[in-house]
């Protein structure tokens, strides 16, 4: 396997001189196009002088099984210490292998995150908050940043649909499969008669869309603007601060009142519309290839029922790999590693099944 990176300390020593060119510096979408590669090289590196140092114990320990002479528990030893580092070399090409799977172009992006009410009425709505709290929980223990983008709060407590940005260090690598249907099971507080009641709200994760990625006309754009208002109606502010863009090629419509300002209102209205236009893009790459998207993670279908959060029994189920957990109150806090890691490490697998 290591016979395919025998020139990888070339690699790393050209990508280090490019690093130091200054006119480089000078076109920072290169330059961090650069930066990446190498520290992803790096990173590979490291991993193979760890891969070369088990052979060479392994080697070691063979060559004592191999001396007659050797003190009979040494060779025991030995036999031992061969069985534990072989136990490593696997795991180890396990992950060079994973490491060296086609990354997904979006991995390293901030995202944004829309959740809304389904079925369910009040109690969808709430469980709207419940999630935004654990997603903002999550992102805290991450040091991502949110930032509410738009919202639809009731006098309830919860929204009929919130939209925040995400923000940090592989904000989509780690939440890319937290897109569809999430469905609740609890007694509502209203519920005299303790019945269980089951409401389902929709997750979805967007990339954020770069403006090379995504080209738009504006002419092509109709923009009202209008006065906030809040739950019930309220007047939140006496100006037409709130802004309504509807994309007319698509029809795709994105409103933003939360800001005071109609140009920050407008600026955010963009940032949204870009990225749902991209995800309208990948949507329909996924539909062409939606035979060879069966294996991993889910379908990429929003209207897939993917995760059951059970109160009563304090249970979490992601039905995708049929994993159950008994740590719901945990995660409902934003300790959600237990889920993602699992997930993350299926596609992993069956990418890597395709491959072999």
């Amino acid at each position: 396997m290591l016979d395919r990176f025998h020139d990888i300390d070339d690699k790393l020593a050209d990508l280090e001189g490019r690093l130091s060119d200054p006119s480089l510096i000078n076109n920072q979408q290169e330059y961090q196009k650069v930066v990446k590669e190498h520290a992803h090289l790096s990173r590979l590196s490291e991993l193979l002088d760890s891969h070369r140092d088990l052979e060479k114990q392994i080697d070691g320990n063979r060559a004592l099984l191999q001396d007659d002479d050797e003190d009979p528990e040494i060779r025991e030893l030995a036999e031992l210490e061969i069985e534990e580092l072989s136990s490593k070399l696997l795991e180890l090409e396990n992950d060079i292998q994973a490491f060296l799977l086609p990354k997904d172009p979006n991995d390293d992006k901030n995202i944004f995150l829309e959740i809304r009410a389904g079925t369910g009425g009040d109690e969808a709505a709430l469980f709207v908050g419940d999630l935004f709290r654990m997603y903002g929980r999550y992102a805290e223990s991450k040091n991502w940043r949110v930032e509410i983008m738009s919202s639809s709060p009731l006098g309830i407590g919860g929204f009929k649909e919130i939209i925040a940005m995400i923000s940090g260090d592989q904000v989509y690598s780690k939440l890319k499969f937290e897109s569809g249907v999430h469905r609740v099971q609890r007694v509502p507080e209203t519920e005299a008669q303790g019945r269980v009641h089951t409401s389902a709200v929709t997750v979805a994760i967007l990339p954020e869309a770069d403006e090379v990625e995504v080209d738009i006309d504006m002419n092509e754009l109709k923009i009202d603007v209008y006065r906030s208002s809040g739950p019930g109606g309220q007047s939140v502010n006496t100006t037409d601060s709130a802004v309504r863009i509807t994309h007319l090629p698509t029809g795709l419509v994105v409103t933003c009142q939360d800001e005071k300002s109609q140009h920050k209102n407008k600026a955010k209205a963009l940032t949204v519309l870009r990225a749902r236009l991209l995800d309208q893009l990948e949507q329909e790459q996924h539909d062409q290839i939606s035979q060879d998207r069966k294996s991993q993670v889910g379908s990429g279908d929003r209207s897939e029922r993917i995760r059951t959060y059970n109160f009563p029994q304090g249970r979490l189920t992601d039905h995708r790999i049929n994993l159950t957990l008994y740590k719901l109150e945990a995660i409902m806090d934003g300790k959600l590693e237990e889920v993602i890691v699992p997930l993350t490490l299926f596609d992993q697998e069956e990418k890597l099944k395709r491959i072999q």
